[in-house]
This record gives C-alpha cells, sequence and structure tokens, in this order.
C-alpha cells in the first residue's frame, strides 16, 4: 500500500495529465454506446413468445409493425402517395390501409360493419405499416420519426412509437438529471464540508469516474434507457461518502505530519482499506441483480458495480491529486461547517436503547406484510405524456376503433381451414376478445382468395404458417388480459401444439411471470452474498444476520409506503430498490459496528463504547445518506419518465430510512445483543468486562 500511496504522491501531474488524457476515448464510448428504449428485449431469449418474434421476423418480414391513424380530410389518392413514401423508407416492408384490402373493384360500403368500424372512423383511416427491424431497433425508431414528418396527417402508433417517445423523453431530460443532482449534492457538500473549494472538486472527481463508467459502456454493446437515465445519479451518491472520508483522513493527518505529501501518503493507506471494504458491499449489492433472468437486472448491475469500481480508483488516485494542488485555495475557503452536530441521538439510544428494540420488533412484521402487499404495475406507456403522438394514437384507438391490445397467433399451414375456423370460433367466445382477423375471416365476408391482395396475404400467410390478428378489449399486463392469455393459448395448443402466441400481450405477461421470480431470487442472492462479505470483514457469526435484519427492515419500511397510501410502483423499482438500498446503506451500519466493535476490544463497557461510537459516527452517516437523498430527490422532481422517477424516490426515501435506521435501531440491537456479538465474534479476549 505504501508503494502505491507513495506513486500517486510522487506523480502528482503525470496521474492529472493522464486521467484528462483519459477522459478523451471515455468521452467517446459514451457518445457511441447505443442506448434500448425496450425494456421488452430484457425477456429470456428462449422463451416461446420471442421465437414466435423470430418467426415474425424470419417468415413475415416483420420485425415490428404499427397501427396507425390517418386523416379522414386526405383524399384517396392522397392517401396512395402518402403510402407510397412511406414504402420508400428504409426497413419499411408493408403498408396496409382499407383501400389496398378493397383495391378498385370493391366498394368500401359493402363490407360488413363489423370490418368498417374496425378501419374507418369519422376523423380516421387505420393504416398498418410493417418492418422488417425489430421494435426498439434504432432502424426502426428512425423510420417511425422519418414517417411522422412526411404528412401532419399520419401519426405513428404502436410500441415503436412508445420507443421513440421513450428516446425523445430520456435524451431531453438525461442532462438536467446530472445537473440538479450535482447542484442538489453541492449544496449538501459546502454545508457538511468545512471548506467551499473541497465540494467543487470532490464533485469533479466524481464527474471524471462517471465518464469513464459511462464511456466502457462501449464494450457491453448498448445499455437500457432506465440504466443511462440513473447510472450517473446513483453514482454519484453511492460513492460521494469514499471522497468525503479521504478528505477527512488528510486534514486530520496533516496535524501530525511534517508536509502535505507525507499527510496524503498516510491518508490514501488509510483510506484504502476503509474504502475497498466498504465498496464490496455495494458492489455485491448491485452484481445481485445479474442473478435476474430478466436482462435489465445485468444491464443495471453491471454498470453500477463497474461505476463503484471507479468510484474506488479515483478516488484514491486523481482525487489526492486534486486536493493537493489545490491545497492553499482549500485553506482560503474554509468555514465551519453548517450542519447540526447531532448531539440528541446519544441520551436517546443510550437512555431508551430497549424501548428502540421493542418498537423495532414490533414494527417489524407490519413493516414486512405492507411491503409484500404494495401493488406493482407493468403498464410501460404510463410515462409517455399525453400530448405526444403516441398518447394520442392509443387514445384515439381504443375510443374510436376499440382497439385496446393485440396479440398474434401464429398457426402451422398445415392445420385445415375446418379446424382452424373452429379454433376462432373458441377465441372469440372468450370473455374480452373484440375480433379475430385472419384471411378465413375475409373469405366468410365474400372475399375469395384470389381477391385478398397479395400484400395483404403476405401479411397474414407465409409458406409456414398462418397469422391471427386477436384484438382484446382488456389493457395491457391487466390481470383480465394475462388470463385470457392463458385462455388462448390453451385453445391453440389443443388444435396445435406448436401454435405461438405473440405480441405485446403476451411478451407482458411472461415479463409479470419472469419478474415475480426474479423479485424473489435477487433479494436472497444479495442477502447471501452480503452476508458472506460481512462474515469475513467482521469475523462474527452474529453481526452479519443482525446488521441485514435492520437494513432488510429500513428496506420494508420503504417498500410498504407506497401500500399505506393507497398507490402503486412499476414493476421494476421493486426488484431492483431492495438490492440497491441494502448494498449502498449496509455501509452505515458496517462503519459503527466496526467502531464499535474497536471500542469494546480495548475493554470500555458496552454504553461507553456506543456513546464514542455516536459521537464520532452520526454526522458522517448523516452526510453520506444526504448526500444520497440529494442526488436521487432531484431527479424525482424533475423527471417524466415514471420508471425512472419511481426509482429514485424510493432510492431517496430508502436513504433516509436506513440513515434513521442505523443511527437508531442498529445502535440498540447491538447494545441488547452485546454479549452474544462478543461470543461470536473473533478477536475479544476470554474473560473480559461485558
Amino acid at each position: 500500500m505504501n508503494k502505491f500511496s507513495n506513486f500517486v504522491v510522487n506523480n502528482k501531474k503525470i496521474i492529472l495529465l493522464l486521467s484528462l488524457i483519459l477522459l478523451i476515448p471515455a468521452i467517446i464510448g459514451y457518445l457511441l454506446t447505443k442506448t434500448n428504449y425496450d425494456v421488452l428485449v430484457y425477456l429470456p431469449s428462449d422463451i416461446e413468445t420471442l421465437k414466435g418474434q423470430n418467426i415474425l421476423k424470419d417468415d413475415f418480414n416483420m420485425g415490428a409493425f404499427s397501427v396507425s391513424l390517418v386523416d379522414n380530410d386526405i383524399s384517396d389518392k392522397e392517401l396512395m402517395t402518402l403510402e407510397n413514401k412511406i414504402r420508400e423508407i428504409d426497413c419499411v416492408t408493408n403498408v396496409i390501409s382499407i383501400n389496398d384490402i378493397t383495391g378498385t373493384t370493391i366498394p368500401i360500403e359493402i363490407l360488413p360493419k363489423k370490418i368498417i368500424d374496425h378501419v374507418v372512423s369519422k376523423d380516421s383511416k387505420l393504416i398498418l405499416i410493417t418492418f422488417s427491424t425489430g421494435t426498439s431497433d434504432e432502424e426502426t425508431t428512425d423510420a417511425v420519426k422519418e414517417i411522422e414528418e412526411l404528412s401532419n396527417s399520419i401519426k405513428v402508433g404502436g410500441m415503436s412509437a412508445m420507443s421513440l417517445d421513450t428516446r425523445k423523453l430520456v435524451e431531453s431530460q438525461t442532462f438536467a438529471y446530472v445537473a440538479v443532482a450535482v447542484v442538489f449534492c453541492l449544496v449538501v457538500l459546502m454545508l457538511s464540508l468545512d471548506s467551499y473549494i473541497v465540494p467543487i472538486l470532490l464533485l469533479i472527481n466524481i464527474g471524471i469516474s462517471i465518464l469513464y463508467n459511462m464511456g466502457s459502456n462501449l464494450l457491453l454493446g448498448e445499455i437500457s434507457y432506465i440504466t443511462k437515465a440513473i447510472a450517473a445519479v446513483l453514482q454519484l451518491g453511492v460513492t460521494t461518502d469514499f471522497s468525503i472520508f479521504l478528505y477527512h483522513k488528510y486534514e486530520a493527518a496533516k496535524k501530525d505530519n511534517k508536509s502535505n505529501d507525507e499527510a496524503m501518503n498516510n491518508a490514501i493507506n488509510e483510506t484504502m482499506v476503509s474504502v475497498i471494504g466498504s465498496s464490496l458491499t455495494t458492489i455485491a449489492g448491485f452484481l445481485a441483480l445479474c442473478s435476474m433472468k430478466f436482462g435489465l437486472g445485468k444491464d443495471i448491475g453491471l454498470v453500477m458495480a463497474k461505476g463503484v469500481l471507479f468510484g474506488v480508483l479515483t478516488v484514491l488516485t486523481i482525487y489526492p491529486v486534486l486536493l493537493l494542488i489545490f491545497d492553499k485555495w482549500i485553506q482560503k475557503t474554509k468555514h465551519k461547517p453548517l450542519i447540526p452536530e447531532f448531539k440528541f441521538v446519544k441520551p436517546i439510544v443510550l437512555k431508551g436503547y430497549k424501548w428502540i428494540f421493542i418498537i423495532f420488533l414490533i414494527l417489524l412484521i407490519p413493516a414486512y406484510l405492507s411491503q409484500k402487499n404494495t401493488e406493482v404495475y407493468y403498464k410501460l406507456d404510463s410515462s409517455i405524456p399525453e400530448d405526444y403522438n403516441y398518447s394520442i394514437v392509443s387514445k384515439k384507438l381504443m375510443n374510436e376503433y376499440g382497439l385496446i391490445s393485440q396479440s398474434m397467433v401464429l398457426v402451422p399451414s398445415s392445420l385445415s381451414n375446418s379446424s382452424m375456423s373452429k379454433m376462432i370460433d373458441e377465441i372469440n367466445d372468450i370473455d374480452g376478445i373484440d375480433s379475430v382477423i385472419s384471411t378465413s375471416l375475409l373469405n366468410k365476408y365474400g372475399i375469395s382468395d384470389n381477391a385478398i391482395p397479395s400484400k395483404l396475404k403476405s401479411v397474414l400467410e407465409s409458406d409456414k404458417y398462418k397469422l391471427l390478428l386477436i384484438n382484446s378489449n382488456y389493457e395491457i399486463a391487466s390481470d383480465e388480459l394475462n388470463n385470457q392469455i392463458e385462455k388462448i393459448n390453451s385453445i391453440i395448443k389443443k388444435y396445435d401444439s406448436n401454435s405461438i402466441l405473440a405480441g405485446e400481450g403476451p411478451l407482458m405477461n411472461d415479463l409479470v411471470e419472469i419478474t415475480a421470480i426474479d423479485f424473489r431470487n435477487v433479494n436472497y442472492v444479495s442477502i447471501g452474498i452480503i452476508f458472506f462479505i460481512m462474515f469475513f470483514v467482521l469475523k462474527s457469526l452474529s453481526l452479519p444476520l443482525l446488521l441485514v435484519l435492520s437494513i432488510e427492515f429500513a428496506i420494508f419500511i420503504n417498500m410498504g409506503v407506497p401500500y399505506w397510501h393507497g398507490t402503486s410502483i412499476p414493476f421494476i423499482s421493486s426488484i431492483v430498490i431492495g438490492t440497491i438500498q441494502l448494498g449502498a446503506t449496509i455501509d452505515y451500519a458496517i462503519l459503527m459496528t466496526t467502531k464499535y466493535l474497536e471500542e469494546r476490544k480495548k475493554g470500555v463497557d458496552k454504553k461507553t463504547a456506543m456513546g464514542e461510537v455516536l459521537s464520532s459516527s452520526v454526522s458522517s452517516i448523516f452526510v453520506s445518506a444526504m448526500c444520497f437523498f440529494a442526488a436521487t430527490i432531484a431527479v424525482f422532481a424533475i423527471s417524466k419518465i415514471d420508471m425512472i422517477s419511481s426509482i429514485c424516490l424510493l432510492i431517496a426515501r430508502g436513504a433516509i430510512i436506513s440513515m434513521l435506521v442505523v443511527m437508531f435501531v442498529v445502535p440498540s440491537v447491538l447494545l441488547m445483543f452485546d454479549k452474544l456479538i462478543i461470543k461470536t465474534t473473533l478477536g475479544f479476549k476470554k474473560g473480559m468486562r461485558i
């Protein structure tokens, strides 16, 4: 460690220059990293629904499709011209309207009202557009954007339009997220540290580590928009306390060393062990997300674990250099910290720790039950503002056409026409089914196979499969739709076991089932990994259990708040928040416990030891938690994307709850189980006073 700290101190200019040079590839990497705006692509590739998506892409040349609207005030000739322009756009494979179905020989008026009501309203006509590329592929969303720019008379709907609008939202807000998080965090640091220049240097250092992290995402190929939006803010909140710890060590070491270089050398050595040990639990918490079958967990987990690692590296290299170079400015801008000293915590804990422990036990079970009963929703389009095209089209499709959610059935071509008709009749009899569109439906209304345009036929039939388009009256991700999907699946499998149900509705049903398992598993994995790390760090059998239980209590309260408010949260929040809060805030408990063990090993009685710990730790815990809170609450305040604002609100609230639990509950637990801790922890001498 001495060699490392000596190298940092003796090569300040080289380290600073190298860190600035490395920003160039980091920025390039950040700009070149692709962003994915469709969370459904993170579903496991081996599920049947995604196999259906691949068949649609390979056999029907339909990587994505869009049900769009064209205003009725344009003539048939103008519509034909518009369709031709759309067909010329890259990756567009088919454009079909009612005019293409009837051609020039069949008047629209002679079609059954049931068909007309699903394709024409008083204000608009439906137009189906298919794409060769996937729903959220950049080529598809660029094509959607180009279609919208062709004419004010067309508005594009569907998942690709939602991805485009999500992209617009994220691109318009990502910089603002970082800006407000930095401002809020800067205010906290200005108030809590004793120099006005140190917070600026601290944020410059973290900013560099964030750029390194985001630039290195190029190696992952692409990241999700959720990860892109929150990674920088989370990294800022999680790693700030590393820098604060080093600064305090440096200022303390200056009193006992002749030069600043010597003081920094000692500060780096003392900080290295603590920061690396502290970061392990945070990294472990994020890596636990990689155990999820739903790939978004791995996406967030890898980026954030990497971010913490970069935070540790820069705080041990770049930040010491900045402190040494700007030391004179630091001294000139010294001031008295403006945060309270929290002297009231010590007497409350020491006098009332038994009552605090009793309250903890009383609240533990209702807190657990509350978080277990918090409602979760899976509606992915809830974040799209009402004035965006996707929301406008979705509302019109629902109100004017009764098109709420669509699914597709892929049936092998070998299935006989009679069996196909029976299967369609059974599907139509299911509650909530509005219509089933197929070539056989057109035949039923007198449009023969020969009269069906080839481009429409190519959408509904291939060499191997026939396609049924099912319209449901139930909303995506609702319990009603999921039950309906199960019934459809049982019917189509009865007629041919190789039939596949695909589309957004079935994909969302898979998402519900898979993430329900992930939620349970990822919590077990994160608790197990962190328990294992704490066992070796604290060298104790009892402490990992007691500390994890305490932080889990904080998580239960945090996750239970929506239940008591009568609100629901996005599904991804329920999966990742427990892991993030546990990994990021267990450090507070470890910090306090480590100091408590040190005092007890000196032979100090438990109350005196705890008094010393509270006097020296509470302010540090407060500053760290408030930085985490400030960074995330700022994003919650301005975000228009519900998933992101929900995650940030939960993290912000979790930071405060964990802070209070560590200040009051953890000391009470340590005092109540002091004898057990001493007997089950290495390093205590036999016969010492307990």
